[in-house]
């Protein structure tokens, strides 16, 4: 594990100078930011630009105001996005291990601060692993949301980053993040290779092992928002992997109790009032959870939970009880993720 940490921060510290450096494009975001995550990107820094290694947008709508924790924060690139958009009553903790990545970020904290007109910065920078986020005072239960971009693959024990993540989370808080997923198992001999470990792609998991981890964390339904397939365009390491297909894939994951390990039907409904600025027509939850501005939309039990009882509350209107269950709730997807192919998912739609 040692070994895997230290050739993490090497790599990303010494061997990678800038994005332009990474051999594949499994660390680069393939999704067009929306209109606001695009405006706060560019009062952002250019050294805090160019040193970035994500894979996805991790932060999501309507967090004004959160205290948010970034796992992997690099050069800060994804810290001062949500710093811009969490506002100066917001804050933001950016934890990454490696210490070229972290100068970089706090070398331009008082430029963001003026950049956004705040009268101090609300944003942290602290080194440590994210494999042994107990160990770094972080008080249990005080964030609102936690993302992360592209940085789990790189950890050897996903499980405690995950069951870490849950701990330090409020009720009803969201954990939002990118990352590479594979869709099997990556051989040992893979695993073992410095390069495609540092490329985010030998690290990756199955999405099958990631569900099982996740659930086994304390989140229950697991909900991807967005995947896409990875082209590595490289052949040197096209043919190291061989016929395993690799997925950038947005998941959210809500620490919600007594969500249900499938989708139950209780007669429930909701109804979007449109009034998050983000997402005045249509509010996305998942990638086949799209509420339409004003539309009544009946909704499984856990779906249901997800926009009672966290931040969305008080933009939906809530029809139903929990007195009677109908069974299996037949309009959720399945579990089988990553086909990046929408035309058969009733209400899906793109960011």
């Amino acid at each position: 594990m040692s070994n895997t940490h230290q050739e993490v921060k090497e790599y990303y510290g010494k061997e990678l100078q800038k994005s332009e450096d990474l051999k594949t494009n499994a660390c680069c975001t393939l999704t067009k930011p929306p209109k606001h995550i695009l405006e706060a990107l560019n009062q952002v820094a250019g050294e805090v630009q160019a040193k970035y290694y994500g894979c996805g947008l991790t932060i999501p709508s309507h967090v004004n105001g959160l205290r948010i924790l970034d796992l992997g924060s690099g050069s800060g690139r994804d810290c001062y996005i949500a710093s811009k958009l969490v506002g100066e009553t917001g804050s933001v903790v950016g934890i990454d291990m490696t210490d070229e990545q972290l100068a970089v970020a706090k070398a331009h904290l008082d430029y963001h601060r003026d950049q956004f007109g705040y009268k101090n910065s609300n944003v942290e920078f602290l080194k440590g692993n994210i494999e042994k986020l107990d160990e770094l005072h972080l008080e249990k239960g005080s964030f609102d949301v936690i993302i992360s971009n592209c940085v789990i693959n790189l950890a050897t024990d996903k499980q405690k980053v995950l069951k870490d993540a849950y701990d330090l989370l409020k009720p009803g808080g969201e954990m939002y993040f990118s990352d590479v997923y594979s869709d099997r198992r990556i051989p040992t001999n893979l695993q073992q290779d410095k390069m495609l470990w540092g490329e985010c792609l030998s690290g990756a998991l199955y999405w099958n092992d990631f569900l099982r981890l996740a659930k086994q964390a304390g989140f229950t339904d697991p909900r991807a928002v967005e995947d896409k397939p990875i082209t590595i365009e490289n052949q040197e390491v096209e043919e190291l992997v061989g016929d395993i297909k690799f997925y950038s894939v947005t998941y959210r994951l809500w620490k919600i109790e007594g969500l249900e390990s499938d989708c139950e039907d209780y007669g429930q409904a909701v109804s979007y009032k449109g009034e998050i600025p983000e997402e005045l027509l249509s509010f996305k939850l998942d990638d086949h959870h799209v509420f339409p501005k004003g539309k009544i939309l009946p909704v499984c039990g856990n779906t249901y939970k997800m926009l009672q009882e966290t931040r969305f509350k008080n933009y939906f209107d809530f029809y139903g009880t929990w007195d009677t269950h109908y069974g299996i709730f037949e309009g959720c997807g399945g579990n089988i993720p990553f086909t990046s192919d929408t035309s058969n998912r009733e209400g899906a739609s793109c960011c």
